[in-house]
């Protein structure tokens, strides 16, 4: 289940950023789009969580989860939506991968958490293969705008690091509260904030909202990206480490360029090639011992209890007073 989990959060990530660059080139404004996805999806979710009485919408009233929301939606995806008004998806794919990268220089240097090396090794070789996989296809316009909108990419890199490391806080505290509810509470947290930024940066043109690029993407976005997407991601930083779930950001480039040759007849060059084998091999590297605990996992004889399966395949679980960085 996990795998299979983390697949399709690669697939259906890795079109979010073309979902996102159609419906801001369409005229959607990025903070009310974004607003409406997430406050949307988020309770469309806290709404089917509590009929199945699998949570409470006291869980809105959780400190906890207003300031996940405010770093892994808000802060994430405000300036993400924002900067692809002035950079190419792909560009924005790219500096999105940093995301691990900063996981772990945040537990490095914050929480004062011991990183192997090979991780660190397998982050700086898989963000070389994104660059190597995206780059040579890029034609960048420098202008401060463009500048700006990098920085902003990366700032919302900052904030998922943080979120996604704190996150896996609140499901160790909420452990008896549905994945699903608290990633739904969340998302509204951070939709309502990014409503509150629209209303005050934005004039929405309702005509633009309900074309059909605008709607399509929103749809998509909503459903897809945000409904399923973002609840499994939630789901395997629960079940897994904050670490392993963020690499589909080196997963994404290598599908993008796939469904693009696939469906738009572009291009692939064998530095395309060398980009993706130098992808896989990084995440591979930088997930080698959660592999290893998954691969003994499955072969533990049937006698072990369900606890016991779960503490080798999350070593945080043997030792909460210090999370395993992989």
């Amino acid at each position: 289940m996990i795998m299979l989990a983390y697949s399709l959060v690669c697939l259906i990530f890795g079109t979010t950023f073309l979902a996102i660059k159609v419906g801001v080139d369409a005229g959607a404004p990025p903070f009310f789009s974004a607003a409406i996805r997430f406050f949307l999806a988020g309770s469309l979710l806290l709404l089917w969580c509590v009929w199945k009485g699998k949570a409470r919408f006291s869980l809105l009233l959780r400190k906890e989860l207003l300031l996940t929301g405010a770093l892994l939606t808000f802060g994430t995806f405000s300036t993400l939506y924002w900067a692809e008004q002035y950079v190419s998806s792909g560009l924005a794919a790219v500096l999105s991968a940093t995301g691990p990268m900063m996981i772990l220089l945040l537990q490095t240097s914050l929480l004062r958490q011991r990183a192997p090396r090979r991780s660190l090794l397998g982050c700086l070789i898989g963000f070389t293969g994104v660059l190597l996989l995206v780059l040579p296809s890029l034609v960048i316009e420098l202008s401060p705008l463009w500048l700006i909108g990098c920085t902003a990419v990366l700032v919302g890199e900052c904030c998922y690091a943080a979120g996604t490391l704190y996150s896996k806080k609140v499901t160790t505290t909420f452990k008896e509260q549905s994945p699903v509810a608290l990633n739904a509470v969340q998302m509204m947290y951070g939709g309502a904030l990014m409503f509150l930024l629209s209303f005050a940066a934005e004039r929405p043109d309702p005509e633009t909202l309900l074309s059909l690029p605008t709607a399509g993407s929103l749809l998509y976005l909503t459903v897809v990206g945000s409904m399923v997407g973002h609840t499994l991601f939630y789901w395997l930083v629960a079940k897994t480490n904050p670490v392993f779930p963020a690499t589909w950001l080196y997963i994404s480039p290598p599908i993008a360029v796939f469904v693009g040759y696939l469906f738009y007849g572009e291009p692939v060059t064998w530095i395309t090639v060398l980009g993706v084998i130098t992808i896989i091999a990084g995440t591979v590297l930088v997930n080698l011992e959660a592999l290893k605990h998954m691969l003994k996992r499955q072969r533990q004889p049937a006698g072990l209890s369900d606890t016991d399966l779960a503490d080798s395949a999350n070593p945080s679980h043997q030792a909460p007073q210090r999370q395993s960085a992989i």
